[in-house]
């Protein structure tokens, strides 16, 4: 969706409310009691149970729960978050929307991105996987500065898998074969044995997939949990080829994260 079509479907907080509400109740609202029977009360935006005639919000149990921005800001803050590859700050957040406090516009972004990496949990990659590993500069804490802790076990430094389902493509037409890639994962390891890396491959790749690695020594069992595991050494051409989509990923994911 462009920001005009986003423009014509939701300009206002009612088309926000009555989109939520519509989504919300295609999922289904339960009450404490049990009972999935309710009365709507549109001056109250809330449910109220036919049973025991208890009130549920239309933001209670959601994201928007606790939370005293408008629907339209949220859906506007979904958009942005959702429709642009550079990252978004929550200061640049804040100046978009032209909201005062910077605190809600905060909590309000790490409740999306909390909410996204949740939702890319449930996929299972398949097919042809590349899989290698990043590391990325976070905040270390006094202590560990102080410690001059370095290295793998700093915290200054996170290493994260990052996994692509890379598929080669036929044009029907011409022939030509191209390289695309459909998902990405990307998990922390805080095991930065193979034992950690196996489970990341349990967790996020199927059984009947191809995975493309380096040499790396913490990559040893992944051809028994996999149909089958090619190696090849780390050099700068297996990094353009063999390993070309994490690569991509990494680099912009660093890039993006310099603009946060």
């Amino acid at each position: 969706m462009d920001i005009f079509s986003f423009g014509v479907e939701f300009g206002n907080e009612e088309d926000c409310i009555l989109h939520f509400k519509k989504e919300r109740d295609k999922i289904g609202v339960s009450c404490k009691c049990g009972k999935t029977d309710f009365y709507w009360i549109k001056s109250r935006l809330s449910y109220q149970c036919k049973s025991c005639q208890k009130r549920i919000t239309l933001r209670s149990g959601t994201i928007m729960e606790d939370s005293n921005l408008s629907f339209l800001v949220w859906y506007k803050a979904i958009f942005l978050m959702s429709a642009t590859k550079k990252g978004f700050s929550a200061k640049e957040m804040q100046k978009q929307l032209g909201l005062k406090r910077y605190e809600p516009v905060w909590a309000m972004m790490h409740k999306l991105r909390k909410a996204m990496g949740k939702r890319d949990e449930r996929y299972t990659l398949e097919g042809m996987i590349e899989m290698d590993e990043g590391y990325f500069t976070v905040a270390s804490t006094d202590i560990e500065q102080e410690k001059g802790i370095r290295g793998r076990g700093a915290v200054g430094k996170q290493n994260v898998a990052v996994m692509a389902e890379s598929t080669p493509l036929e044009d029907l037409e011409t022939g030509e074969t191209s390289k695309s890639c459909r998902y990405f994962k990307a998990k922390i390891l805080e095991d930065h044995t193979s034992e950690g890396i196996n489970e990341t491959v349990k967790e996020s790749i199927a059984e009947s997939s191809i995975v493309f690695t380096d040499q790396s020594t913490s990559y040893v069992d992944i051809s028994q949990l996999v149909e089958i595991h090619i190696t090849e050494k780390s050099t700068k051409q297996t990094t353009k080829d063999t390993l070309r989509w994490v690569h991509i990923f990494i680099s912009n994911a660093k890039r993006n994260l310099l603009g946060n």
